[in-house]
């Protein structure tokens, strides 16, 4: 639905901070349309109202996940919201959550899927800010997840902008209070069953009266420095894995790596062009431990069997990565033979 002409935000001083925010990721990036992912939150709603000011046309898609009673009004809300700032239209996405991984999982994914679906080739921009950056940072830590998730979101994933990772959760709520705007206050946020939740009300907290506070921005601040050397070390793994595809042996077969040249690189380099490898041949962002055990398909070799990495197309089948005459390979097997070996 189409939105009157846009109104003029306060001159305060956390709107003019999101501003700047969203104006230097605009410009960052070169976009000028894009898509906001409304729920009607602090967040995502002080996100909104800056983004139609720095923009050349903004749509929000509101997301209800039909989880509470009363989310279709909620969602209603956030759309009168999105008019009322300017938003050049806004429109609610009902989606179904289900799925593996539990509650929070199953929404994020049917949440991400409904917006890229209604993206129109636009970049999609998130509410997320410092505070969710140091709860990813330590969730990562706790988990033992390694560099990439240590490493916290990225400003610019495509689809996926954020142009708040540098902007604390009190700076939006106070620009929903410059704005008149009382945000929506999602009773999931509260709700000590979840990981995070806990980790935003009690570790948090309780690391900044230890440290003396600064624990968040120190927090996102290794995310970033992080975050650089990553990139230092994916691109040193995308040549890696250049020089290690392997010619098959039939022009057809699927490609192949060359141990002895992941052999020559280091560890770290190494994990890196086999996960990206394996994301390639199909499976889904194999775990630490996976990522390991057919390292050592390369650097431990002694004749060990496959190492499965993910799931095959039909019931009962697995994908494996095997070492014959030097190269890795992939392929599907049994889950009875692959058991077996």
């Amino acid at each position: 639905m189409a939105a009157a002409s846009r109104p003029l935000l306060p001159e305060a001083p956390a709107i003019h901070e999101i501003r700047r925010a969203v104006r230097a990721w605009l410009t960052e990036y070169d976009a000028t349309t894009v898509v906001v992912g409304l729920s009607g939150g602090a967040d995502s709603a002080a996100l909104t109202a800056a983004a139609v000011a720095e923009a050349a046309a903004v749509h929000a898609v509101v997301v209800d996940h039909r989880l509470q009673a009363g989310s279709d009004m909620v969602a209603a809300r956030a759309v009168e919201f999105a008019e009322s700032v300017g938003c050049a239209s806004a429109r609610v996405q009902v989606v179904d959550v289900s799925g593996p991984g539990g509650l929070e999982a199953a929404a994020r994914h049917a949440r991400y899927r409904a917006l890229d679906a209604a993206r129109c080739g636009n970049p999609v921009l998130l509410g997320h800010t410092l505070d969710d950056q140091a709860e990813t940072v330590l969730l990562g830590l706790g988990r033992g997840s390694g560099l990439r998730s240590i490493r916290g979101m990225a400003p610019f994933d495509g689809p996926w902008g954020r142009p708040l990772l540098g902007v604390r959760r009190d700076t939006t709520r106070l620009a929903c209070e410059e704005l008149g705007y009382r945000p929506y206050e999602d009773p999931h946020n509260s709700d000590p069953r979840f990981t995070r939740v806990r980790l935003r009300s009690e570790v948090l907290p309780l690391l900044e009266d230890v440290l003396g506070g600064g624990a968040a921005v120190a927090l996102a601040r290794t995310a970033a420095q992080l975050r650089e050397d990553g990139e230092v070390l994916d691109e040193a793994a995308a040549r890696m894995l250049a020089d290690a595809l392997a010619t098959p042996d039939t022009p057809t077969g699927p490609q192949q790596l060359d141990t002895a040249t992941l052999a020559s690189a280091p560890p770290a380099v190494r994990r890196r062009a086999v996960r990206a490898w394996l994301i390639g041949m199909g499976a889904s962002s194999p775990p630490d431990r996976t990522l390991r055990a057919v390292d050592a398909l390369v650097g431990e070799w002694h004749g060990q069997g496959p190492v499965a990495v993910g799931r095959g197309p039909e019931r009962g089948t697995r994908l494996v990565v095997a070492r014959r005459r030097g190269r890795l390979s992939v392929e599907f097997v049994d889950q009875q033979r692959c058991a077996d070996d």
